[in-house]
């Protein structure tokens, strides 16, 4: 396997993922919209890493990685790899409040609609990056 054919299998992973989306804010399972967000931020990401020939770490937030290698990256996308690296950042410090909450966070009734949209749509637009950059 190559990077460029796991770099794609990641992007159909993070795409998949979209549809989950839809079908969770539909659920008002808004805790998990921001989960499964973080999820395909992080897949997206990896599969962009990977398709310019760098193995990404065993980590959730790897944003640092877009601005180190950003020579590497098409021009296209250049302009947004700070902002991927914010919301890769962001999405991964709620990663764990969303699934498993705390003993004063309760995720059910934490998260609301404007969470979950907002999350949607920072992820929709990672996974668009991505498109852009892994080849198929």
């Amino acid at each position: 396997m190559t990077n460029e054919s796991l770099a794609q299998s990641y992007l159909k992973k993070a795409s998949d993922r979209l549809d989950v989306l839809e079908l969770l804010i539909g659920k008002e399972a808004y805790s998990d919209v921001v989960r499964e967000a973080q999820e395909l931020v992080e897949l997206a990401l990896k599969g962009m890493i990977r398709s310019i020939g760098i193995e990404p770490p065993k980590i959730h937030d790897v944003g640092n990685l877009l601005l180190e290698y950003r020579e590497r990256f098409p021009e296209e996308v250049r302009a947004q790899l700070a902002d991927l690296a914010i919301i890769s950042k962001r999405l991964r410090k709620e990663r764990e409040l969303a699934f498993y909450g705390d003993l004063d966070f309760i995720p059910t009734e934490e998260y609301s609609y404007e969470d979950a949209h907002q999350a949607t749509l920072e992820a929709q637009r990672v996974l668009q990056a991505a498109q852009r950059v892994i080849r198929g």
